[in-house]
C-alpha cells in the first residue's frame, strides 16, 4: 500500500528542514561544530530566528539531526560496500569496507569530523544516534567475525566488550572479533582523521599506502 501523499505544508517543511541544514554544513565548514548558529542560519535562509525554531528546537537539536544524518549515511555506505562484496572472503570484504570508510570521509570531510572530531562543548549526542553510530561499525565487525576463533571473554577489556554488545543486542560475535574490530576501527580512524585534516601533507608520505598498510597489519596481528 503506497504513503499517502504529502500535503504542500509538509512539503515545505520538509524542504525548510534540509535547505537549514544545508547551511549548518557550510557553517561547519567554517567554523567547526561550535560555531554553529540556529540564528545565523536563520538569517542565511532570509527568515528570522524564532521562524526557525518551530523546525529546530535548539542548536542541540539541530546537531542531533546533522549527526544522525552522518551516521546513517555512513552506515548506508558500509552496508551497501558489504553486501557488494558479499560473495568474496572476508578478508577482501573488510579491505573493501574500510577503503569505503576512507572514501566516505574524504568525500565530505566536514561530516567525518562532525562525527569522530573534537566534542561541541556542552552537547552530549542522545541514545537515538548511538544505534546509527553501532550499524556503521558493524561491516567491519562481521567481516572479522567470520575470522575469529571461539573463545572465553578474558580480562576487563573483554567483559566490557561483551556486555557492549549485549546492550547493542542480536548475535554475539565471538571476543576475538569484538576485541579486533574495536582495535581496527580506532587505528583506521586515527589514520583517516590526520588524512582530513592536512598532518601528512608536510611529511611525503602518501595517505593511501599508509592507510592499505595499517589494514593489512589489522588482517595479519594475532587474535589474541
Amino acid at each position: 500500500m503506497s504513503a499517502a501523499p504529502r500535503s504542500p505544508r509538509e512539503r515545505f517543511r520538509e524542504q525548510t528542514r534540509n535547505e537549514a541544514k544545508r547551511v549548518a554544513m557550510e557553517q561547519l565548514a567554517v567554523s567547526g561544530p561550535s560555531g554553529i548558529s540556529v540564528n545565523a542560519i536563520a538569517k542565511e535562509m532570509g527568515v528570522t530566528g524564532p521562524a526557525l525554531y518551530r523546525y529546530f528546537a535548539n542548536r542541540d537539536a539541530l546537531l542531533t539531526e546533522l549527526v544522525a544524518d552522518g551516521y546513517r549515511d555512513l552506515a548506508e555506505t558500509l552496508e551497501r560496500i558489504a553486501h557488494e562484496h558479499r560473495r568474496r572472503s572476508p578478508e577482501n570484504r573488510f579491505r573493501e569496507v574500510a577503503a569505503g570508510f576512507r572514501a566516505w570521509a574524504l568525500a565530505g570531510p566536514q561530516c567525518f569530523l562532525l562525527l569522530f572530531g573534537t566534542p561541541v562543548p556542552g552537547y552530549a549526542a542522545p541514545e537515538e544516534t548511538f544505534e546509527l553510530a553501532d550499524r556503521a561499525f558493524r561491516p567491519i565487525l562481521d567481516a572479522l567475525a567470520e575470522l575469529a576463533p571461539e573463545g572465553a571473554p578474558s580480562g576487563a577489556l573483554d567483559r566490557q566488550l561483551v556486555s557492549w554488545r549485549e546492550r547493542r543486542g542480536g548475535p554475539r560475535p565471538p571476543v576475538a572479533a569484538l576485541r579486533k574490530a574495536v582495535r581496527a576501527w580506532s587505528r583506521l580512524h586515527g589514520v583517516i582523521s590526520l588524512e582530513v585534516i592536512g598532518q601528512f601533507a608536510g611529511m611525503g608520505v602518501g595517505p593511501e599506502p599508509l592507510f592499505r598498510a595499517e589494514v593489512e597489519s589489522v588482517l595479519a596481528e594475532p587474535w589474541v
